[in-house]
């Protein structure tokens, strides 16, 4: 099966940015093998974008960050509650709920997706029991304040610790299995 993995990078306090989407924090030299990230990458063919997080990946393009740009040989998935205009073409604004999309993902065949954020959409996924996996890269750094991982509600997701990885800058890669409650 298919799986959603959200696959992200928090400082220590459990945020994705700043409150204004700043993530300069995350600046710093990567370690040789760049934290398993090109092995991930190979293994999805599906990025999964929320509206913010989309909006900043816009923005990056603008000011030529390289590897901002959106990938041709991955699908693109964009959700969003408000209406769009100009979506870049080699993405899909999505229209069904979240509970449709994922089941619909899932019986496609393909390789996984990679859950891109924001913390909204993380969210809603996880209520709609779509997220399989997740992979944190928790950055040395408390910035105090900021997006928090996952959007607030009243929710408990229990976690399985698959494996953590220290890496020589102080970055701990912790990747957990989602255990949603048997259904029925």
């Amino acid at each position: 099966m298919r799986k959603v993995i959200a696959h992200l990078a928090t400082s220590a306090d459990g945020y994705i940015a700043r409150k204004d989407g700043g993530v300069e924090w995350l600046d710093r030299p990567n370690p040789p093998g760049d934290y398993g990230m090109a092995a991930f990458y190979r293994s999805i063919d599906t990025i999964l974008w929320g509206r913010k997080t989309y909006e900043v990946a816009l923005g990056f393009q603008r000011q030529g960050i390289p590897g901002a740009e959106f990938d041709p040989k991955k699908t693109h998935y964009l959700f969003s509650h408000s209406a769009l205009t100009g979506v870049a073409p080699e993405v899909t604004l999505v229209s069904e709920s979240v509970p449709q999309f994922v089941r619909e993902f899932r019986s496609r065949p393909g390789k996984h997706a990679w859950m891109m954020g924001g913390a909204g959409l993380i969210g809603s996924f996880l209520d709609a029991d779509g997220i399989d996996e997740f992979i944190l890269h928790v950055f040395p750094v408390f910035i105090g304040e900021g997006i928090p991982l996952i959007a607030p509600q009243h929710r408990t997701v229990p976690l399985q610790l698959r494996s953590c990885r220290r890496f020589a800058d102080g970055v701990a890669r912790l990747h957990y299995v989602v255990e949603y409650p048997p259904v029925g």
